[in-house]
């Protein structure tokens, strides 16, 4: 019996082995040559159906074109389309506004980009910090490093001062809409 094994384990490799009878060589040569292209990220993954991610959400909101095109411009939308979770501080359009005149449009500009990484970054932590959470005297540690003091003004929860507008959840974390720009020190 356990010379039929051996044998049909010798015979199946035979037919293995000689089953490819192409040459390396021309097969290697018979490839066609195509252009190297540079890998989508998460954001290039079309969903309709499941809960919208953050940059989902905040590109849906007409409150917040400066936000959308301002993560555009430093290059983070596929790090928020991420699995998270993230709670992402958002300030509104009149908020950006509100910034000395050329602010925001020097910092959309090419050369600005590590500039606008920065500030960005600092308006998302990385874990999800719901409103109803807010203490005094809390603080988070922030994705470019620096801290941001949570609050409460009554019973308004607020980030350096800045008030939460309105919460939204998302499908990889949790969106703060503030009225202010934090920007970091």
């Amino acid at each position: 019996m356990k010379s039929l094994h051996v044998a049909l384990i010798a015979i199946a490799f035979g037919l293995m082995t000689s089953c490819n009878t192409e040459n390396p060589q021309e097969t290697a040569q018979a490839a066609p040559e195509t252009e190297a292209t540079p890998a989508a990220g998460q954001s290039a993954v079309a969903d309709d159906q499941s809960q919208q991610n953050v940059v989902q959400v905040a590109a849906g909101s007409q409150d917040h074109t400066t936000l959308v095109a301002a993560v555009k411009a430093a290059g983070l939308v596929d790090a928020l389309t991420n699995a998270g979770p993230f709670t992402v501080f958002a300030p509104t359009n009149a908020a950006f506004e509100a910034l000395p005149a050329g602010t925001v449009d020097g910092l959309l500009k090419p050369e600005s980009r590590s500039d606008l990484r920065n500030i960005l970054q600092y308006h998302v932590y990385v874990g999800v910090i719901p409103a109803e959470r807010f203490d005094d005297d809390m603080t988070l540690g922030q994705v470019n490093g620096g801290r941001v003091k949570l609050g409460l003004e009554g019973d308004q929860p607020t980030v350096n001062g800045a008030k939460i507008i309105a919460s939204i959840p998302a499908s990889n974390g949790i969106i703060h809409v503030i009225d202010q720009v934090l920007l970091p020190e």
